[in-house]
């Protein structure tokens, strides 16, 4: 991806929001994920429903839509934008929870933070019903690995 300086400073060095008032709209996608660590023995609760507190991944995914939708009064900067869509799945390990988040809108700006937004959202979510069960849980691994659609078309994150 080519330099292009910070785009979020002006000459002076001083924030402000990007104009895109004259960009066109293109389709925008954007995949992220994170990762809570757990006992094994509070991920197969999560995956048993046997978490006192309620259905763990249902409540999360319902966050992180909601974090979505919302990205924009949380990050200073970000433009609001219509999000089309967002899907969220979880993926089981004997360690881990990953929350991975597909975002996706046809606007002037990306969805990337909306993405990275919603899988934060619906991690903390995990770890906010599951505290009292795992104090040692940790979240962790916040990344964008794809990403589609305007001047800057696609990305990927390469392989480690």
């Amino acid at each position: 991806m080519a330099d292009r300086g910070f785009t979020h400073l002006d000459p002076l060095g001083r924030a402000n929001m990007v104009d895109v008032t004259l960009k066109d709209a293109t389709l925008r996608r954007a995949m992220a994920r994170c990762k809570v660590f757990a006992a094994p023995e509070t991920t197969a609760m999560i995956a048993n429903n046997a978490v006192t507190k309620g259905d763990v991944l249902a409540t999360a995914r319902v966050a992180g839509i909601q974090a979505a939708k919302r990205t924009a009064e949380l990050i200073p900067l970000c433009h609001p934008l219509l999000a089309g869509a967002a899907q969220i799945h979880f993926n089981i390990g004997d360690d881990h929870i990953e929350v991975e988040v597909r975002t996706e809108t046809f606007d002037r700006t990306g969805v990337e933070m909306e993405a990275m937004t919603a899988a934060a959202i619906a991690a903390l979510t995990i770890y906010d019903m599951c505290k009292s069960i795992d104090p040692n849980m940790v979240v962790g691994d916040v990344a964008l690995w794809e990403k589609t659609g305007g001047r800057s078309g696609q990305w990927h994150r390469p392989a480690s």
